[in-house]
């Protein structure tokens, strides 16, 4: 039996004009890949800190697709950081996963394993926003996480061409170079008591936008891990929130649970970056929980 034709099927000249792009900037039906189209600029979460908004981020180090990027957007994250520094994730996967963090209009920042300098033009030409640079110790090492960061003159990042946090659009050399500058954010961790001891050197190194604290290495480092109350815990705090306000910087901690010492590090002068998780301890979390309510349900 012959198959008649469906009349309302459009013929395929008119599916092509419909489905042609249109570089006038015109309305068109098909969608097409440009995370910034209307050329705004990439969320700022330096502006958002300084302001004293909160930001809530998700720490991933387990997870190796972006499915859980998109569950991060769904509930409402702002940011999440890939750990290299103690995973065995790739550079890939890591790249992959800064993608869709750029799709969705989140910011995404990477961590990289100590010193590892040569990883993070890699990384930033891949998608990500931003670098976690752990264990700084001198304004040295600040200088040459800043060189890997950023393009001359203000540092030494190897020039590319078109950049995905900027949809692949293809933009003078000059303008490219001023927007990756200005956009990527350079976070040091502090995490030790030499690099307590240079904060202030640290501090006014040009470059760098955030000093961070990780409690967990430098409360191991004065030899009290996970005391993070401790007079002399408490004052390391406070010279690095000093040194940032003094140098033009933010200062964000992490490793605090406690929500009345996470207020009076916020009254310091630390920005409001939440530490909300990351997907190992929630995944743990979770299975822990899991498993505890159905023995009790089986108990019953």
């Amino acid at each position: 039996m012959a198959v008649r034709a469906r009349q309302d099927r459009p013929s395929a000249d008119a599916a092509h004009a419909r489905a042609s792009v249109d570089l006038e900037g015109r309305e068109e039906d098909v969608a097409r890949y440009n995370p910034h189209r209307d050329g705004q600029a990439i969320p700022s979460v330096i502006a958002r800190l300084a302001a004293g908004e909160p930001v809530v981020q998700l720490g991933i180090r387990n997870a190796r697709t972006p499915e859980i990027v998109r569950m991060a957007s769904g509930a409402g994250y702002d940011l999440v950081w890939i750990d290299l520094e103690h995973s065995s994730m790739s550079v890939d996967c890591a790249a992959q996963l800064a993608a869709a963090t750029t799709d969705l209009g989140m910011i995404s920042w990477v961590r990289v394993p100590e010193r590892e300098y040569g990883v993070i033009g890699r990384l930033l030409d891949c998608g990500a926003n931003g670098i976690i640079s752990p264990k700084i110790e001198t304004a040295d090492e600040a200088r040459d996480a800043v060189a890997a960061c950023r393009f001359p003159p203000l540092g030494q990042r190897s020039a590319i061409g078109i950049l995905p946090q900027y949809g692949y659009v293809k933009m003078p050399a000059a303008e490219l170079t001023r927007r990756a500058n200005d956009d990527v954010v350079l976070q040091l961790l502090i995490e030790s008591r030499k690099g307590i001891d240079n904060i202030d050197a640290i501090a006014a190194v040009a470059g760098v936008d955030i000093l961070g604290i990780g409690t967990n290495d430098l409360t191991a480092d004065f030899g009290c891990p996970g005391e993070v109350r401790r007079p002399d815990v408490i004052d390391a705090c406070r010279a690095v929130a000093e040194a940032a306000r003094r140098h033009g910087k933010l200062a964000v901690i992490g490793g605090v649970a406690d929500a009345g010492h996470w207020q009076e590090l916020l009254d310091m002068g630390f920005a409001p970056l939440v530490f909300a998780g990351i997907d190992t301890d929630l995944i743990a979390a979770a299975l822990d929980r899991r498993a505890a309510d159905w023995r009790a349900r089986l108990a019953v």
